[in-house]
């Protein structure tokens, strides 16, 4: 325990620097933008900050990242408390009492509850980082090829089962996802698949512009689509935090705090999932639950508690496992190998020290969306008024450089496009995109893990199934199917007497 505190007491001096605060509170800012604006989403504000940090050193580029995802997170509650439109899909929940207050001339106490919330839900969930990251990373070691390639086709699978209505159509991006990664050379004797004679497949599909084209140019149709007209902001009153609606829902607080860091955990669930089992939580537990999307301050407490809670929590399986708990963790993830961070069990045993800057990047984070929630929310809200034919040039610039600037290959741009337009696509039958993003993420995880068992194995499949966790894995993954599918109710079903 003394040696983490050291640690974290390092890594916090490290960051006392005049460039990384700049950076700090300028990513933030940027993050909160993106958050706010209605269509722009964490991943995709990630996926294009991503481009424009690749010459930065890693620790200031993952640092900007990671002010950007807890400042869009936060940055959702702007626009779902004043417009009604949640800014990302973490902040529907928010919906619900937070614009009920602000109709009743309550708006400033409504943004001073969601900045209270936000704020301690990333600090409860920044202590479970810290908390369990070593623990887990330990136990971590312990797994082999075998447990890895279950652990990889199991996030992909509860990701398409908690992120869309439908479990098949999640399944099915997902496994989209997976062919996607087995393009170009494979990784242990170089053979080329799936590049159809184009030399630049057989390098295979770069992972930002697939990631940029199907959270940002597919976000960019989608605004293009459905046109939103230039809003007017009322007058609200203050927006600083009173102490009294911290005191009286501290219950709320930890318990969706300790909700929000459970569900990052989980892979491929994400924010969204976090504030609305947060919300009903609360609900449960309200002595006035018929309040609740009347303008209830436990509501919209408990939902942005929870919401924020699981950006911690979603980088906890990322650090320990390599598996993303949430698509925008899954972009971050890919930002780490980028900047050449090896998250995953040896994370521990190899860097340490950089468990602890993730937890001090967090508390910078916090300290970020507090300062903006109590000073310039007034001014902020002017960026809900941004015309869209101003909007779209823009986000269309930064996607198409973004791709072009990693390697400087035009093939990149094709690939945005094409990943846009297919996302796009995917969007208009309601197919979530998040399972896309970790099936790509995790199919070279997938694959290696699965050719390593076997080559340890000597081709004997018996161990994924025999090996007490592999065997506690797989068994999961059929219950979940069949759950999901309903089989048991379907084998179970009485056939009518005739």
């Amino acid at each position: 325990m003394f040696s983490g505190l050291v640690a974290f007491g390092e890594s916090i001096g490290n960051f006392l620097t005049p460039i990384s605060l700049f950076y700090v509170f300028a990513s933030t800012l940027v993050g909160l933008i993106i958050g706010a604006l209605p269509g722009l989403t964490a991943t995709m504000g990630l996926a294009l900050m991503t481009t424009l940090t690749l010459k930065m050193p890693s620790s200031q580029a993952l640092l900007v990242l990671i002010c950007t995802y807890v400042g869009a997170i936060y940055g959702g509650s702007r626009s779902a408390i004043l417009l009604n439109i949640p800014g990302t899909p973490a902040s529907a929940a928010s919906c619900l009492d937070g614009y009920a207050l602000a109709r009743q001339g309550q708006a400033g106490r409504a943004m001073g509850i969601a900045t209270s919330g936000s704020v301690l839900g990333t600090l409860i969930g920044m202590f479970f980082l810290a908390l369990f990251t070593p623990l887990l990373g330990e136990a971590a070691l312990k797994f082999g090829a075998y447990e890895f390639f279950w652990l990889a086709l199991f996030g992909v699978l509860i990701s398409g089962t908690l992120t869309g209505d439908d479990p098949l159509k999640g399944w099915l991006v997902g496994l989209l996802g997976l062919l996607v990664a087995t393009v170009g050379q494979e990784s242990i004797y170089a053979y080329e698949r799936f590049n159809f004679g184009n030399r630049d497949l057989a390098g295979g599909i770069s992972l930002v512009p697939a990631l940029v084209g199907a959270f940002g140019f597919a976000e960019l149709l989608v605004i293009m689509k459905t046109s939103r007209p230039t809003v007017k902001i009322n007058p609200f009153d203050s927006v600083i935090p009173k102490l009294v609606d911290i005191v009286k829902h501290w219950k709320t607080i930890l318990r969706s705090g300790c909700i929000g860091t459970a569900i990052g955990v989980i892979p491929g669930v994400g924010e969204d999932i976090a504030a609305w089992s947060s919300y009903a939580a609360a609900k449960r537990a309200s002595n006035e639950p018929e309040k609740f999307g009347k303008g209830s301050i436990d509501g919209l407490m408990a939902a942005e508690t929870g919401d924020n809670a699981c950006v911690p929590g979603a980088v906890i399986p990322v650090l320990t496992l390599a598996i993303p708990g949430s698509a925008p963790a899954a972009v971050l993830m890919a930002a780490m190998l980028i900047h050449g961070v090896q998250p995953g069990p040896m994370i521990m045993v190899q860097s340490p020290q950089f468990v602890y800057d993730v937890v001090a990047m967090m508390m910078f984070a916090t300290l970020g969306i507090l300062f903006y929630g109590l000073t310039l929310t007034k001014l902020m809200t002017r960026v809900l008024q941004v015309p869209q034919t101003l909007l779209v040039p823009v986000i269309l610039v930064l996607c198409t450089v973004g791709s072009f600037a990693i390697a400087g290959r035009l093939f990149d741009i094709w690939v945005m496009l094409g990943f846009g337009f297919i996302g796009f696509i995917l969007r208009q039958f309601n197919y979530p995109m998040a399972p896309l993003v970790l099936g790509i993420v995790l199919g070279d995880l997938m694959e290696k893990n699965l050719r390593r068992g076997l080559v340890l194995s000597d081709g004997n499949i018996e161990p994924f199934f025999t090996r007490p966790v592999s065997l506690v894995i797989w068994v999961t993954i059929v219950l979940l199917i069949a759950l999901k599918l309903d089989l048991f109710s379907k084998f179970t079903k009485k056939v009518p007497r005739t």
